[in-house]
């Protein structure tokens, strides 16, 4: 039987997989309109054709820099490490819900249960990054009590 956290590091993984496929299309119809801009000699509705491309291909390399960075982070996740502190990887169940502290791929329903997959950079994966299990954290007017780590 697989067990949470493998099926959480799973929808992060296809989550990552997504957006890179998604991004690289977009870079594929960008590089196709450009050359097609290019055969092109419409003056300067050409220029501003191959202009607004170009800030497009911009765009789509920076997504691709920020969604390989995620891919990145979830190489370094060992999944078979257990501590007894939140860590990367770690599964935080709270008070006010379950956090898998890996990237910031946002809900995910297991089961019929909900998960936040959070980054260690977001604003709660940085207040528990280190914490133990019956440690609080308060997020603006919430208070979070950690229940468990796994």
């Amino acid at each position: 039987m697989r067990n949470l956290k493998e099926d959480l590091f799973e929808a992060c993984t296809l989550f990552v997989n997504r957006k890179l496929k998604n991004i690289e299309e977009i870079m594929h119809a960008n590089r196709m309109g450009l050359e097609n801009e290019s055969k092109s000699s419409a003056g300067d509705k050409h220029e501003t054709g191959r202009a607004m491309l170009h800030l497009e291909m911009e765009k789509a390399s920076q997504q691709f820099e920020v969604v390989s960075a995620m891919k990145d982070v979830l190489q370094r996740i060992d999944l078979n490490t257990t501590a007894n502190h939140v860590r990367l990887g770690s599964l935080v169940d709270t008070n006010q819900g379950s956090y898998f502290l890996s990237i910031s791929a946002g809900k995910i329903d297991i089961d019929d249960e909900v998960y936040y997959a959070v980054s260690a950079s977001s604003p709660i994966g940085a207040l528990l990054i280190g914490k133990s299990q019956g440690d609080q954290v308060i997020l603006g007017t919430k208070t979070i009590q950690i229940r468990s780590i796994l």
